[in-house]
Formats: structure tokens, C-alpha cells, sequence
């Protein structure tokens, strides 16, 4: 019973060290003002504390069993706050994605040279037409050229 007093007290002492607003604390003892606990401290190592409701508010008690030491008092270094954001309805996925319509003159036999990467696409293939800076020639001649196939695949085998 004494060590579930000491590891409330414990708890308390973290949260009230944490800064204003902090609603847990990531694994790399920076801070995060995440509103749910998934995805909170994405890139930080995982949630080593949660406190749920920010700080400064009324925050819950952790389990005594889940409860770590006390950290020091944070300091510049350790308090940004990890921030995640979620996609907008209607957006386009993160990531490069070609456009839609390909650049003309491609066809059966020729293969699309992207010049800036000196890679070469298939017909059939996402980027096939598409790249900013590219044209269109036989298989052979780019290879002659010194291009490679986009993810090592030739086009003809």
C-alpha cells in the first residue's frame, strides 16, 4: 500500500514538472499536447506517461504499476511537443503521385526515360509518361544511354 502512495506521488511530481497544457510524455522525455493517446508521440519513441487531460487541469492518477521515477524539471531541449496531423477529407495522399493524364507520343515498344533520376518505366507502370523532366525512346537506347529500369525490372525479357 505505502509503494502505491509513493508511486502517486510520483506521478504527480511528473506531471506537475511537465509543462502547461502537456496532456503525457513521450519515451525520448519530450512532451506532447495530443489530445488522444494514439499517435501522440509518433516519432518520439512511444507514450512513456499519459496524463490525459492537460496539465494545469485536473489530470488522472496513472496505475502505480505502469508509473515511472520522477523526471528532473524539463528543460528547452526536452519540451517540444510532438504534433501529428490528420489527413484533410478530399486531399491527396502523402507522396509524390504522378498526374493524371501522361505525356503523348508513348506506346508499344518505347519506354519513358525520367531524366533527372536517369530511371526508365514500362508502359503499364504509374510513372510511365509522367515524370517532370522525361521522353520517350526504345528500351535498348535507353539502356544504351545508361538508364535502368525502374526497381531493377526490365521492360523485355
Amino acid at each position: 500500500m505505502l509503494a502505491g502512495l509513493l508511486a502517486g506521488t510520483a506521478v504527480h511530481a511528473q506531471q506537475s514538472a511537465a509543462p502547461a497544457g502537456s496532456t503525457g510524455q513521450c519515451k525520448d522525455n519530450t512532451y506532447t499536447d495530443h489530445a488522444t493517446k494514439k499517435g501522440a508521440c509518433s516519432g518520439h519513441k512511444g507514450v512513456k506517461e499519459w496524463y490525459g487531460a492537460p496539465t494545469g487541469a485536473s489530470a488522472p492518477a496513472s496505475n502505480a504499476a505502469t508509473t515511472a521515477p520522477a523526471a528532473a524539471a524539463p528543460t528547452a531541449s526536452n519540451t517540444m511537443s510532438p504534433k501529428t496531423t490528420a489527413p484533410v477529407p478530399g486531399s491527396k495522399p502523402s507522396g509524390f503521385q504522378p498526374p493524371a493524364n501522361a505525356a503523348p507520343g508513348g506506346g508499344p515498344g518505347l519506354v519513358w526515360i525520367n531524366e533527372s533520376s536517369k530511371v526508365y518505366h514500362c508502359q503499364g507502370d504509374k510513372w510511365y509518361g509522367k515524370t517532370k523532366s522525361g521522353a520517350y525512346m526504345s528500351e535498348a537506347d535507353a539502356k544504351a544511354k545508361g538508364y535502368h529500369p525502374d526497381h531493377g525490372k526490365a521492360c523485355t525479357q
